[in-house]
């Protein structure tokens, strides 16, 4: 019981943060995510709210990494498993999901009623933290931004999601 408080009360002051970083005038900042063990970074003008994984209504005949559909403040909202979106793992089934799994409401302005299901949340992180990581030259998603390194030497990625939301494959959810 006291752990569940103690998440919700992380996931108050993340909501918090979150909020008065979109309101200061700064440099890049993200909603620092983790999907498969691989860390991501989603810019905040695309992240709406954030959500604890409760019941989601599978739809089939859908693509593997879509997990179905759940009721988000009373809007019906597609479901997307990031880390099987991204190839990271493979698709897990919805009732294993894991504690310490969210659900991030894309921004309307994204134009996409989505939410992805990520692994874990780790906090915001701004440019000033960050160093960007040269460009390897691999062919990426036109969603896929920057590689990112932290002061502890962890890579990051940037996901666009404005970009991810009007991507072929993420629209393309039957099978």
């Amino acid at each position: 019981m006291a752990q569940r408080e103690a998440l919700r009360e992380l996931q108050s002051r993340l909501a918090q943060r979150l909020q008065q970083a979109r309101s200061e005038a700064r440099g890049a900042a993200w909603l620092a995510v983790e999907c498969a063990e691989q860390g991501l970074l989603l810019p905040l003008p695309g992240a709406g709210e954030i959500f604890g994984v409760g019941a989601l209504l599978p739809v089939p005949h859908t693509q593997p990494w879509f997990v179905g559909v759940t009721s988000l403040r009373g809007s019906l909202h597609g479901v997307v498993d990031l880390a099987a979106f991204l190839g990271l793992r493979a698709p897990q089934p919805a009732g294993s999901v894991r504690d310490q799994a969210r659900l991030l409401a894309l921004n309307p302005a994204c134009g996409a009623h989505c939410a992805l299901l990520v692994d874990r949340l780790a906090g915001l992180r701004g440019a000033e933290q960050m160093q960007s990581e040269p460009d390897d030259g691999t062919p990426k998603p036109g969603f896929a931004g920057s590689a990112w390194r932290d002061g502890e030497g962890r890579r990051w990625q940037e996901i666009d999601l404005a970009a991810l939301a009007w991507h072929e494959q993420f629209l393309g959810i039957g099978t």
